[in-house]
């Protein structure tokens, strides 16, 4: 018996979903990104309205006094979706995972000055609680924004935040003890250099507009510890005075830091461009929390860097600012 196998092309009877080729101008080919994220934000056929917030729909762009014609402009350049952020973050996981074995294996830890590993665990442990503020920031503003593009990447913030704390943790046990965790908590609750940015973070709980929580926590905030933290005190401090080994187990914060800027800045640079009225609010928050977080910080800085703690500061203001300019906003005349 003879069997004759051919290959017979199928062609789709479309490329792409209705509500994504709204987005990319017609039945195109979309990338998973964009299948993921355009047009997932539910917005019709709402039953009734959040009985603990009746002035709005469960989905309402109302919620923040940015306006924009089309939210779903706010895309990400790293073009993350679940499937593209779990790949990635499982491949810097497995480096960290490296990192620790190997400090743990040369037991690195052990061999710092008594000196700097006290100073290590006061200043980057408490650092655990600022961490854990920012993912309940970023799952507030997951919750309260509007369109996926915006709030899908807020989610994966959130939870990469959570792993910064837990990465704290394990640098905690590491070098420490885990009774240096309880004495941070402490520190964080009780000692005075540290109740200026708590009371930042514990501030920022309560804003209600999710874009200028965005502002506030991933810009202000954050745009200056991390190169205050992970590069003035880790890289050019510990690290030279022989803590090698704190710059591999905090290796993930300033490479996510530098990453996770390029959706920060992309997202604030297009809403700015949509109107006057948006670069104009985005400017008074940059700089009404990026001052706030300024000041939070000096004392914490201090800790960490003595009397090279100001020049350090103002380095990380600088650049905050220089991202907020290079977005498109105003700081100096709002």
């Amino acid at each position: 018996m003879n069997i004759d196998l051919q290959a017979r092309e199928i062609t789709p009877l479309r490329n792409t979903f209705a509500h994504v080729a709204t987005y990319i101008g017609g039945d195109k080919t979309a990338s998973r990104y964009q299948e993921a994220t355009l047009g997932a934000q539910p917005r019709v056929n709402f039953h009734y309205r959040p009985t603990w917030d009746p002035a709005h729909e469960l989905f309402d762009a109302s919620r923040s006094a940015i306006r924009l014609a089309d939210w779903y402009a706010l895309r990400d350049p790293r073009q993350f979706y679940y499937a593209t952020w779990t790949m990635t973050r499982a491949r810097q996981q497995d480096a960290m995972e490296s990192n620790f074995a190997f400090v743990d294996s040369k037991r690195m830890g052990v061999l710092m000055s008594d000196a700097l590993r006290e100073q290590v665990l006061q200043v980057l442990l408490p650092l655990r609680h600022a961490a854990w503020g920012a993912n309940m920031n970023n799952t507030a503003i997951c919750a309260y924004g509007y369109g996926t593009a915006f709030t899908a990447p807020a989610m994966f913030h959130a939870m990469d935040n959570l792993g910064v704390a837990q990465y704290l943790t394990r640098l905690g046990l590491v070098i420490g003890a885990p009774e240096a965790l309880e004495t941070a908590k402490q520190a964080w609750l009780d000692a005075p250099e540290w109740q200026p940015l708590r009371r930042l973070v514990e501030d920022s709980f309560v804003v209600q507009d999710p874009f200028e929580l965005f502002v506030a926590q991933n810009l202000a905030l954050d745009g200056q510890l991390y190169p205050l933290i992970y590069g003035s005190f880790v890289d050019d401090h510990v690290a030279l005075q022989g803590g090698t080994a704190v710059a591999m187990l905090t290796a993930f914060m300033p490479e996510w830091h530098d990453e996770s800027a390029r959706w920060i800045d992309a997202v604030i640079k297009v809403a700015a461009a949509e109107s006057e009225d948006n670069r104009r609010l985005l400017s008074q928050w940059a700089r009404a929390w990026g001052e706030r977080a300024y000041a939070a910080l000096a004392p914490v800085a201090r800790v960490a860097l003595g009397e090279h703690a100001q020049a350090a500061l103002d380095e990380a203001r600088q650049a905050m600012e220089a991202r907020a300019a290079k977005a498109g906003l105003d700081l100096d005349n709002v």
